[in-house]
């Protein structure tokens, strides 16, 4: 009697993540710890993500919480600051759940601030009812927490149980029997492909859309692109959240087209605090202006002095221009070394700019900081395309609303992140299921143990069973080298732009037919930013469609050549959010619309999503 032989063990389950922003960082240790195969795919290093340049903290009502904070009132809270917009239900998962994710945190080496009696150091920030926002760093929370997930990461990477692929260009997605099934994308200037049982996108946002973003370098709207390229519906791409003070640099840093050096723009925010305690705000001319605009000045909030720098700015006929945060009042109202010892670390960074700020204003604009839409998911990250999770900015949850309510952005990418790996480990290879399963982020298995290694082979040339996306030049492209990409801010001269006489608004840069990524970033400004008109959003659309007939941005395009991966997806990614400022005639929330229509009061704004899907067309 012969042994009947053993059955054959079941394959692990394999998650392809994009991205490596704290959604994609934490979504790929929680698989890891479940067992599974994981795929960290990055664009630049681990580090390059809006998540490391996160200033603020994360709010959460934890189990001790600060009196008379509660679960309740954060989801009020951010109900109220949604402005009417959220999913109720997505807003309460967030809140409920918060305190399980930074549960989750803490276990993978995230050390927040503690005060005096060793408890949380818990901070109040604007439309919070109460102290709930944990910081790491003082103002550097994002870099400690992306510091601490990619410690993590390299640990599993080194135990065999998370394979990264570091410097790698996403350009589309593999699909199969009415499924995503991998990735292609670049490296070192080959053509790659990897399949999977699932992609997770956490490639974060697209403020490179704008002339003047807090976001760096790689947020070029790549996961926006990859989904609707797939046929995923996309909803609330015309609420994006400008903050009202990011320090510019002079017209001559700016201009980076061909030279790379836009790599190395260091985006710095300057905090409300610094209004707070009294700065004000003045144009090229030296004149303050925010009391005509609004009783509260520069205490206005924070998408009123936005609203008030741009119609500032376009009044002087330069919607692309700057003002100054003049912080000299401070130093000379509270004594020398004052903003040094408020504001240390503002105060080295302008510094090392080459403003002395206490010497002389500050140039300031207001600076594409965060899309509240994004990718259509539900309340486990699964897109409208079987196989194809999101999780973070990419992903609109609707918990954000038509505004972001601070420091609700990295806990959306904890929260959403860890259900839509609940999803994945749910379905099984291959497979759909409504069944999610619970994966704790404050438990699970410990980071020492290690699954099966992963297989190189798993990552191979793309080959005609792996749906070819093309023929490719063998010679690499600079931007796909694989090389480093470093982002130190480079000195910034005292040469500036002076406002032009009040007159019409110069579009000469956005010819039509002539694509230039500077001329996109202008005219995304000028016509598609803080303030928006139907005409303004017509002529938009326009000038996109005529650079679309030549970029062709709804199709990857056939180059490895980073830069022209990112150029198309930048472009399609302005002509849905024209198309859907187009459509949304009131204002509401981060949209707001001069010629704006009262809206039915008797229809409930979530109601009115305006959602797109590839069969939408965007030339009107």
């Amino acid at each position: 009697m012969t042994a009947e032989s053993p059955a054959p063990r079941p394959r692990p389950q394999r998650l392809i993540v994009v991205g490596s922003g704290i959604a994609g960082l934490y979504a790929a240790l929680l698989a890891a710890d479940a067992n599974a195969e994981v795929v960290l795919m990055t664009k630049g290093a681990l580090a390059d993500s809006n998540t490391f340049y996160a200033q603020g903290g994360i709010s959460a009502v934890l189990d001790e919480p600060a009196p008379g904070d509660t679960v309740a009132a954060h989801i009020a809270d951010t109900l109220k600051a949604g402005a009417g917009h959220c999913n109720e239900e997505a807003v309460r998962v967030l809140c409920t759940e918060a305190r399980m994710d930074i549960a989750g945190l803490q276990r993978f080496g995230v050390r927040f601030d503690m005060d005096d009696d060793g408890d949380p150091a818990l901070g109040l920030e604007a439309a919070h009812s109460a102290p709930r926002i944990l910081h790491a760093g003082g103002d550097a929370t994002g870099a400690r927490v992306a510091q601490a997930l990619i410690s993590a990461v390299l640990d599993a990477s080194a135990a065999g149980r998370i394979q990264v692929i570091g410097h790698a260009q996403a350009t589309s997605l593999l699909q199969g029997e009415g499924r995503v099934t991998g990735v292609n994308f670049l490296h070192n200037g080959r053509e790659l492909g990897v399949h999977g049982d699932a992609v997770l996108l956490a490639t974060g946002g697209a403020g490179r859309l704008f002339a003047q973003t807090t976001n760096p370098a790689v947020a070029t709207a790549d996961g926006l692109a990859l989904a609707w390229r797939a046929g995923a519906a996309v909803a609330d791409l015309e609420f994006f959240q400008f903050h009202p003070t990011c320090m510019v640099r002079p017209a001559d840093a700016r201009e980076t087209e061909g030279n790379g050096s836009e790599a190395n723009a260091d985006p710095l925010l300057i905090s409300e605090a610094v209004r707070g305690e009294g700065a004000i705000l003045v144009d090229a001319h030296g004149e303050r202006f925010m009391p005509a605009y609004h009783p509260d000045a520069e205490l206005a909030p924070r998408d009123v002095v936005s609203r008030s720098i741009a119609l500032h700015l376009a009044s002087l006929g330069d919607p692309n221009g700057h003002v100054f945060l003049d912080a000299r009042v401070i130093e000379a109202s509270r004594g020398n070394g004052f903003l040094a010892q408020r504001f240390p670390t503002l105060s080295a960074r302008t510094r090392e700019a080459g403003i002395d700020w206490t010497l002389e204003p500050l140039p300031v604009a207001p600076a594409a900081h965060y899309w509240m839409g994004g990718v259509v998911t539900d309340l486990h990250g699964r897109t409208s395309v079987p196989g194809l999770l999101a999780a973070g900015e990419v992903a609109c949850t609707g918990v954000q609303g038509a505004n972001r309510l601070a420091s609700n952005s990295l806990l959306e990418g904890l929260v959403f992140g860890r259900r839509a790996v609940e999803a994945f480990l749910s379905a099984g290879p291959s497979q759909d299921t409504d069944a999610p399963l619970a994966v704790s982020a404050a438990g699970g298995l410990p980071l020492t143990l290690a699954s099966a290694p992963l297989s190189r082979d798993s990552i191979g040339t793309v080959g005609a069973s792996e749906a070819p996306v093309g023929n490719y030049s063998p010679v690499p492209s600079k931007a796909a080298s694989g090389e480093p990409d470093t982002l130190a801010c480079p000195p910034i001269s005292r040469r500036f732009e002076t406002v032009p006489a009040p007159g019409s608004v110069d579009t000469s840069f956005a010819a039509p037919g002539v694509f230039s990524r500077d001329g996109l970033r202008r005219l995304m400004t000028a016509n598609a930013g803080v303030i928006r008109d139907g005409g303004l959003l017509r002529e938009a659309a326009g000038l996109l469609g005529g650079w679309a007939a030549d970029v062709v941005p709804l199709q990857a395009p056939e180059s490895v050549d980073v830069r022209v991966h990112e150029d198309a997806n930048l472009l399609l990614a302005a002509q849905l959010l024209v198309h859907a400022a187009r459509e949304r005639r009131e204002s509401l929330g981060a949209h707001y619309r001069s010629d704006s229509v009262a809206s039915d009061a008797a229809v409930e704004p979530f109601d009115q999503r305006y959602t797109m899907s590839r069969k939408a067309s965007l030339v009107q």
